[in-house]
């Protein structure tokens, strides 16, 4: 297990499809890119960053729960969605350096965090490890629609990932939840979005 995306990723990136791309992917890119004020640029390279350590944390819960899985069939499903956040590792990670911003210097740190919340999820049965994707993929989806109200409006390229993203989340958690997820109790959801929180508001400065 890893934090480290493969190169490249195994689906096209969403930027070759934004609004911007009339012309080459790399000319319409570069256009969109000079449009960005200083501040734009500063503002969209934070808010890939918490995107970017999102992806890493959903390498490590996928995959520990992957691991952990009782049904095949189950094993199957956390697989292959964690074959897509591959993908939105690779695509929120290249965002970042076309934008000349590094990843969180603490993402070895969140990898681990999440790698032992996967393994526990996973550990108390599959129903419950699927309700926990189910509501995370639910916070994570709206915590990429206010990343959609924030962006820069000429930041094409960044709003075109994050879009794409937020569909492939969402269709994560419905899948999870049709496969039988529990529902979490208010208190657990609770303090998932603290521990977002935290995260979030960390990974954007560091």
């Amino acid at each position: 297990m890893s934090a480290a995306p493969a190169s490249p990723s195994s689906l096209p990136s969403p930027v070759s499809s934004a609004p911007s791309a009339s012309q080459s992917s790399a000319a319409a890119l570069q256009s969109s890119d000079e449009a960005l004020s200083p501040e734009e640029r500063r503002l969209s390279a934070s808010l890939m960053r918490v995107n970017h350590v999102g992806e890493v944390c959903a390498q490590a819960l996928y995959e520990a729960q992957a691991l952990m899985a009782q049904d095949p069939a189950t094993a199957a499903q956390l697989q292959e969605a964690a074959r897509e956040e591959r993908d939105h590792l690779v695509w929120t990670q290249t965002r970042l350096e076309q934008l000349g911003a590094s990843p969180s210097v603490l993402n070895p740190l969140w990898f681990a965090g999440a790698l032992g919340l996967g393994l526990l999820a996973g550990r108390l049965g599959d129903k419950v490890s699927l309700g926990f994707i189910a509501e995370t993929e639910r916070q994570v989806e709206a915590h990429l629609a206010g990343h959609l109200q924030r962006l820069p409006e000429a930041d094409q390229a960044s709003r075109a990932i994050v879009a794409r993203m937020r569909e492939d989340e969402e269709r994560h958690g419905r899948k999870a939840q049709v496969a039988g997820a529990v529902a979490f109790p208010w208190p657990a959801r609770a303090a998932m979005r603290v521990a977002a929180k935290v995260m979030t508001v960390t990974a954007a400065r560091l």
